[in-house]
């Protein structure tokens, strides 16, 4: 488990996938190229001995298994990196290495036999966070023979690191950066193996061993350079939104990595927070205890508080000491942060950037609607939906390369039935080809029948009677008109239940719109409020998806976001903040799932200003 401030997170409530075991893995194929390079820890001189390691095949094919954010199935073959670990751990170890499978019958002075005990993997994709948090274990034991096979050591080896991965994909558009989390895995237990087997062999233990670097980014303390051997730390600080801009009101964490690297078990230690008052003062605890360390072990601890408001930018410090029995073990370590104003670091969506020159999308048609006032009073108004459809429709002509003349903008009064039948069935076929693409933005309100039909509200809709309503069924009609490419439909805002119905017996919303070329991307699961964000002026889904267009979502920063990008990015910040910020639910849908091969999710949807007219393409 991990601790925050004064609250620990329990391992248990992590959606729980256990490591297994297997070749044949096409990430294999792809992880020389992707991975961070082998570093092991310094480990002094080589012990003048020869010494064999002996793997066990439960550790050689051992294989994390994980599903990312579009359901596609996902597997790091971590026996091969443990393996490449150890060699390496040994070979630092010892003078001459004898490795195991090999046919070289020269007897040597130790064998390092390494064997699995169990192993898990927890990735909770739902969390309501910025970052998942993730969690991986490997229990195994060492053992250390001399070469007439006596048993010189037995040690427990177990690992278990806690780590929020970035949610932002890679190039396929739906993985986690995990390549990190599982290299400092790797690093942690061969040092680990490495250094019981130089205990062993009679050298001593290293006099400075430095934790692996973490995930890139955060702002990082030097590790400490202990006068103590036994306790090495190193601090990082995090902000929220990982901009690297530390606004007042935003959360941010210090998360402090501490290793036992002597012989003996570490006890009543602890990390402790200093600095600027101002800062220091909003955490909930200043000191959070460490628990008992056994040689080589590495345990993690988190400070989280939220950042004084200002109104000009003001320097902070915040020091970071780890001390055994009240004794430091080094000088504290400095993290030195700026507090910038609220909103430094977040751009005005209402600002509509700049066409981008020579990015044109002629096949590209949009049609923005916006309901965000009703003839019937009783279906209460939803104020920004008029201003989010004109602002959607502005970001895909100046961002999105979409010609004026290939966009129908509209909202309130404007949006009756005859509105909605023309532009669907009418301007759309007699402009768009076979290699077109169509994008239909609908803001606004819906409505569930009792079989899970799906009703939108125009501005003549009504809130009891379903044939004052559009039914998204006449939508699935005119896509089926089309000989479009791809179609993709946005919806944001409130879905409830047709009044009148009795509540309970509605069934869940049925969004599919006849899938073949539609992607759906829907603002919430099931019925679902719609919030709106009152702070931005728009709906929450819509505000996420203009940051998205602008540039947040491009997440492999080839200066291009994709549908795939777009979508991952909307759904993972947009139910993050509705819990945050509003403490509600709100997870958007996609429909159908896009696998990282599916055309639909490299579909480039904008391109960002950086990226000039010969890059696009």
């Amino acid at each position: 488990m991990v601790a925050i401030g004064h609250a620990v997170i329990p391992t248990e409530r992590l959606n729980h996938t256990r490591l297994v075991t297997g070749v044949g893995i096409v990430c294999a194929l792809l992880l020389a190229a992707c991975v961070k390079p082998l570093e092991l820890s310094p480990l002094r001189d080589p012990l003048p001995a020869s010494a064999k390691l002996d793997i066990a095949p439960s550790i050689k094919d051992l294989t994390i298994r994980y599903s990312d954010s579009c359901g596609q199935l996902q597997e790091i073959p971590l026996g091969d990196r443990l393996q490449e670990a150890l060699r390496e751990g040994i070979r630092q170890t010892f003078n001459t290495t004898v490795d195991d499978g090999t046919s070289d019958t020269t007897t040597p002075d130790y064998v390092v036999h390494v064997d699995l005990v169990d192993s898990s993997f927890d990735l909770n994709k739902e969390a309501l966070y910025d970052r998942a948090p993730a969690n991986i274990e490997v229990n195994a034991i060492a053992r250390i023979y001399d070469r007439k096979g006596t048993l010189l050591r037995q040690a427990d080896i177990k690992i278990a690191r806690h780590e929020r991965l970035r949610l932002e994909q890679l190039s396929k558009n739906c993985n986690y950066l995990i390549d990190p989390f599982v290299h400092d895995t790797v690093i942690d237990f061969a040092t680990r193996v490495s250094l019981n087997a130089r205990q062993a062999a009679g050298g001593q233990e290293p006099a400075a061993l430095i934790e692996p670097n973490q995930a890139p980014i955060g702002k990082m303390g030097a590790p400490s350079a202990s006068a103590s051997p036994d306790l090495q730390s190193k601090a990082t600080l995090f902000d929220e939104n990982s901009n690297l801009i530390f606004e007042g009101g935003e959360h941010v964490r210090v998360r402090v990595d501490v290793i036992n690297a002597g012989t003996r078990v570490v006890e009543n230690a602890s990390a402790s927070l200093t600095g600027t008052s101002t800062v220091i003062e909003q955490f909930p605890t200043t000191t959070l205890p460490i628990p008992p360390l056994q040689p080589g072990q590495t345990k993690s601890l988190e400070f989280i508080a939220t950042l004084p408001p200002t109104k000009q930018a003001q320097p902070a410090t915040i020091q970071v000491t780890v001390a055994e029995s009240g004794k430091a073990a080094a000088p504290p370590q400095t993290l030195s942060l700026t507090i910038q104003p609220a909103g430094t670091g977040t751009d005005d969506v209402n600002q509509i950037p700049a066409p981008v020159p020579g990015f044109h999308q002629p096949q590209t048609y949009l049609v923005a609607i916006g309901v965000g006032v009703y003839r019937d009073p009783k279906l209460a108004p939803r104020r920004y939906a008029a201003t989010d459809a004109e602002t959607v429709a502005a970001y895909f002509q100046s961002l999105g390369g979409v010609p004026s003349s290939n966009v129908r903008l509209l909202h309130n009064q404007k949006i009756l039935r005859a509105d909605i039948h023309e532009t669907l069935f009418g301007w759309l076929p007699q402009h768009v080809a076979k290699d077109a693409v169509v994008i239909v933005y609908f803001s606004g309100q819906a409505m569930v029948t009792p079989t899970g039909d799906v009703l939108l509200a125009l501005y003549d809709g009504s809130a009891a009677d379903s044939a004052r309503l559009y039914p998204l069924t006449d939508l699935e009609s005119a896509f089926a008109r089309l000989k479009a490419k791809q179609i993709i439909f946005l919806f944001d805002g409130m879905v409830s239940r047709l009044r009148g119905d009795a509540k309970g017996k509605t069934a869940s919303p049925r969004w599919e719109l006849g899938g073949g070329n539609t992607v759906g991307l829907i603002g919430g699961e099931d019925l679902t409020k719609g919030l709106e964000d009152d702070q931005h002026r728009h709906g929450l889904f819509t505000y996420y998806l203009l940051k998205g267009l602008r540039g947040e979502a491009d997440t492999n920063r080839n200066g291009m976001v994709t549908l795939g990008e777009l979508a991952s990015y909307a759904r993972q910040k947009v139910a993050w903040a509705a819990k945050s910020q509003f403490t509600q639910e709100q997870r958007p849908l996609l429909f159908p799932s896009l696998k990282p091969d599916d055309p639909a999710a490299s579909l480039v949807l904008t391109t960002l200003p950086s990226l000039t007219s010969s890059e696009t393409p």
